[in-house]
């Protein structure tokens, strides 16, 4: 089997190239049960800015939230939204979209590198932030996400930018 390499890149103007997508989460209830949850996450191609909304089902209709979620928090215009091609972007999610002036585009099957930063991104949570979590119930869970999701923006420094934060390269972008 051929090993498939991508090229790698990054989008200059901030808005320009959205990725998203989801990550499962499974969580021990108050009685031992298993609480399924799922993570929607939005990432900014040039600037690393990230979106993170806990949802208890993984529907069209938990990606059409997301989306109008994203377009309210960014700072900035999105032009185009890329997912994998998961029932959750089917034909409910991609016409809302495209209704409301966002491109949409579906990555290649079976290649989520292409989604890469997304894909990363999910790996730092699972490092740094759920790894650490004990799950005390959905209110607890949003507001360490929203906490986490603020770090993440405003705190962390990123390779990818020299060591400067999402907004911090966000603010460079936009001077």
């Amino acid at each position: 089997m051929r090993k498939l390499h991508t090229k790698r890149y990054q989008k200059q103007v901030p808005g320009h190239h959205i990725q998203v997508d989801v990550k499962f989460l499974t969580f021990k209830g108050k009685r031992g049960e298993k609480v399924r949850r799922f993570q929607f996450t939005a990432i900014d191609d040039a600037t690393r800015v990230r979106a993170l909304k806990i949802y208890e089902k993984h529907t069209q209709a938990s990606a059409i939230d997301f989306i109008d979620h994203i377009i309210e928090k960014f700072p900035f215009r999105i032009r185009e939204v890329r997912t994998d091609n998961g029932h959750e972007f089917q034909a409910k999610f991609h016409w809302h979209v495209e209704d409301v002036g966002i491109r949409h585009a579906y990555i290649k099957r079976g290649t989520p590198q292409l989604n890469g930063k997304v894909e990363r991104s999910h790996r730092s949570d699972q490092q740094a932030f759920y790894q650490l979590l004990s799950y005390k119930g959905d209110v607890d869970l949003e507001a360490k996400l929203d906490e986490w999701e603020r770090f993440y923006n405003f705190a962390r420094p990123h390779g990818a930018h020299n060591g400067q934060t999402p907004y911090e390269a966000l603010r460079d972008k936009l001077q």
